[in-house]
C-alpha cells in the first residue's frame, strides 16, 4: 500500500501525529484513538497493522507491552517527493509573513505613536 494511501485515513493520521511526540503502547493509543473516533478496540488494531504493513510505524516489544513508533524513513521519502510542488505553496507562505510582520511593526509603530501622544499631552499645562 502507498504511504499517501495509508495516509488517507484520519485515523492512521492521528495515530501517526500521537507517535510523533514518541513512544507508545497499543492500550495507549487505542484508548485516545477509541474515544476520538469511537472506534473498536480491534479496528485501532487493524489500523496499527496497517501502519506498522506499511512501515510508516515500528513496534517493539517490552515485556507484556507493545511500543510504537513512527518511522521516519517513509516520511522522508515523502516529504522528498513532495519537494517538488513545495513551489506552489512556498512563495503564498513566505509572502503571508512578510505580511504578518509588516502588520506587527505597524501596531508597534502606532503603539508607540499613542504613547507619545499620551505623553506630551500630559506634559501640557491648562
Amino acid at each position: 500500500m502507498h504511504a499517501f494511501d495509508v495516509l488517507g485515513d484520519p485515523v492512521r493520521r492521528r495515530i501517526l501525529e500521537l507517535l510523533a511526540d514518541g513512544e507508545l503502547t497499543s492500550g495507549s493509543i487505542g484508548a485516545v484513538v477509541q474515544q476520538e473516533f469511537g472506534i473498536t478496540q480491534p479496528a485501532v488494531s487493524q489500523h496499527l497493522k496497517v501502519l506498522r504493513d506499511s512501515g510508516l510505524a515500528t513496534v517493539r516489544p517490552a515485556g507484556t507491552r507493545r511500543l510504537y513508533a513512527v518511522n521516519s524513513e517513509p516520511l522522508a521519502e515523502l516529504d522528498a517527493w513532495l519537494d517538488r510542488f513545495r513551489r506552489f505553496w512556498t512563495p503564498h507562505l513566505e509572502a503571508l509573513a512578510t505580511e504578518l510582520a509588516r502588520g506587527r511593526r505597524e501596531r508597534r509603530l502606532g503603539e508607540a505613536a499613542q504613547t507619545e501622544k499620551g505623553q506630551t499631552e500630559r506634559g501640557k499645562t491648562p
